[in-house]
């Protein structure tokens, strides 16, 4: 297998594998840019999530997919966790994150302004594709020093063992892949 076809939302995607070392591979989704899929995913995530009160994503892969479903969900706004402080930022909270598709840990902040968009709040968090969830956890830990209340979270894809989480709304689950010693690569049970 070159390539990992992904059916989702009555759409075809080709997905390159990256290799997370020697023996492991995931395919890469990139949803920021396809509007299509935007366009075909918002809808079915936001019937399955149902009412929120408010809406946060993290920068940058979530960010159309957040635009969309705020709409869908008829709010008015939603927010984004930033993955670098600005010099527009004021009273900004912090937390930190290591994702599977970054090499190094990373930083999550909110600006005051959002904080307040949040505290208080029955919140849904959105990501494109939950894997190990340290993205997801990260989140939710600012929401929460926010003073929100996490109710939802939602993805287009469940990555992995994600796909078992309980806890978790997606549309597909996305296997993980084992890289063969002819360089190929085969979906993992």
């Amino acid at each position: 297998m070159a390539e990992y076809c992904l059916k989702v939302a009555g759409l075809k995607r080709y997905l390159p594998f990256v290799d997370i070392n020697e023996e492991l591979a995931f395919a890469s989704f990139v949803v920021i840019s396809d509007t299509e899929l935007v366009s075909a995913a918002a809808p079915l995530l936001a019937e399955k999530i149902g009412s929120c009160e408010a809406l946060v994503t993290a920068e940058a892969k979530g960010i159309a997919l957040a635009y969309e479903i705020s709409k869908q969900l008829g709010l008015k706004e939603f927010v984004v966790a930033r993955k670098s402080e600005k010099s527009y930022m004021k009273d900004t909270l912090m937390v930190p994150v290591k994702s599977i598709t970054t090499a190094t840990q990373q930083h999550l902040y909110l600006d005051g302004r959002d904080i307040d968009k949040i505290k208080g709040k029955k919140v849904c968090l959105l990501d494109d594709v939950v894997s190990t969830g340290d993205s997801l956890a990260a989140l939710e830990q600012l929401v929460v020093k926010a003073g929100g209340t996490v109710e939802k979270k939602a993805a287009v894809l469940a990555e992995g063992e994600a796909a078992n989480r309980k806890d978790l709304i997606f549309l597909k689950k996305l296997p993980l892949f084992k890289k063969k010693e002819d360089g190929t690569y085969e979906e993992m049970e």
